[in-house]
């Protein structure tokens, strides 16, 4: 195991009703004028934005709005809420939503504090200063209630890129498991693929003698192998679902990532799939997560042979590992379908002739690498491409 720092401090607030205590916990860590941001329409049809509005009120706190967050959040939002927040002197910054809601707020957070265009940190510079943030989540998905990270796409040239740090981390996210019951299946689906991924992107790694951390992954991944087929079945199973909202923010506040290398060249290959089609991350992911374990998997047979027997039930074939591993493989794609996830290029609505323009927009060049369990060259992300064909 590696060294490591872990400081997690967000101030979870887990169950039914806690959205009305939302003025109680601004108060709480300082705010005093409040962006309330979000995205379409669902927040006001199910009168949650209501319930918000009035515990702020119940608080004498003041509070404006900016609605219209888009998946894959746009970089436009942002710079018009960073102009909103400057203008009217909001000190604290409260997302109700689900990851992109929250991504653009961490996004909009950073760039009030910041002179620069906002962009600067999701082309590498550190954000070490952003107004605070807190969330109401309605999708199980990204984790990003818990983390320090945010995904925006920048619209010109149609650029998904990342940024992080702890200043963005939520100082409070509220998780309320009835609000993610009146999700379509899809969207469900999608979310319990991008919660599964973040956690494979932490569980194929170079480090050895990470058990602790292995089986945590592990217990992540068999909770939504359980309970994902639940909620589709019943949407109103709120057990199911506060297991599976629960996993979402364990799976990438990093508890299940520390003391171990990790890859996350699978969301980078994901993002142009995303950032060109705007088709659901967790969708992409479903494509590009199968295609490039099936790339990689010889690097070390035997960490795909663990996963398979221990997550997937596979029966350990001890002279040839390698077939339990690509049974493990094909038991993972099985779920996905099983779950209502494309899995292929053509169910996703990719197209072949567009590869060579999504390898080049990760501006790998001739001799640049992703991900660290297996760098990967431009020519390799081709071929993984090729293979989700």
């Amino acid at each position: 195991m590696n060294n490591f720092t872990f400081y997690s401090p967000t101030y979870f607030v887990f169950g039914r009703k806690t959205e009305n205590e939302a003025g109680h916990y601004v108060k709480r860590f300082g705010g005093s004028k409040v962006l309330i941001h979000y995205g379409g329409g669902s927040a006001i049809r199910s009168r949650l934005l209501d319930r918000v509005k009035a515990s702020l009120e119940k608080e004498n706190i003041e509070f404006i709005e900016l609605g219209g967050v888009k998946p894959n959040p746009r970089s436009g939002l942002v710079y018009e809420g960073i102009d909103l927040c400057r203008k009217e002197n909001v000190d604290f910054i409260l997302a109700v939503g689900g990851g992109s809601v929250i991504d653009s707020a961490k996004a909009i957070a950073a760039g009030v504090k910041y002179e620069g265009d906002f962009w600067d940190f999701y082309e590498g510079k550190p954000v070490t200063e952003a107004l605070p943030v807190g969330t109401i989540l309605t999708i199980a998905a990204a984790g990003s209630e818990g983390s320090g990270d945010s995904v925006i796409t920048k619209e010109e040239g149609m650029l998904k890129r990342g940024a992080g740090g702890e200043a963005l981390r939520p100082v409070f996210s509220i998780l309320n498991p009835e609000l993610t019951q009146t999700l379509p299946a899809y969207q469900t689906a999608c979310g319990a693929t991008d919660i599964m991924a973040h956690v494979f992107e932490r569980y194929f790694t170079n480090t050895k003698e990470v058990e602790i951390t292995d089986r945590l992954c592990e217990a992540v991944l068999l909770t939504m192998i359980k309970e994902v087929p639940r909620v589709i079945k019943d949407p109103n199973n709120y057990e199911a679902r506060a297991n599976i909202m629960w996993a979402g923010m364990v799976a990438h506040n990093n508890l299940v990532g520390v003391g171990r290398e990790q890859d996350w060249s699978s969301h980078g290959i994901e993002h142009e799939l995303s950032a060109l089609y705007d088709v659901a991350h967790g969708a992409g992911l479903a494509v590009v997560f199968p295609a490039w374990m099936t790339y990689v998997m010889k690097h070390d047979i035997n960490r795909f042979a663990q996963i398979a027997v221990r997550v997937w039930g596979c029966e350990m074939n001890f002279a040839n590992p390698e077939e339990t591993a690509k049974e493990g493989i094909e038991r993972f794609k099985q779920f996905l379908t099983s779950i209502g996830m494309p899995i292929t290029f053509k169910e996703l609505g990719a197209k072949e002739e567009d590869i060579p323009l999504m390898v080049e927009k990760l501006g790998l060049g001739e001799n640049g690498t992703m991900g660290s369990f297996v760098p990967l060259r431009a020519k390799d992300v081709e071929q993984i491409y090729r293979l989700a064909l």
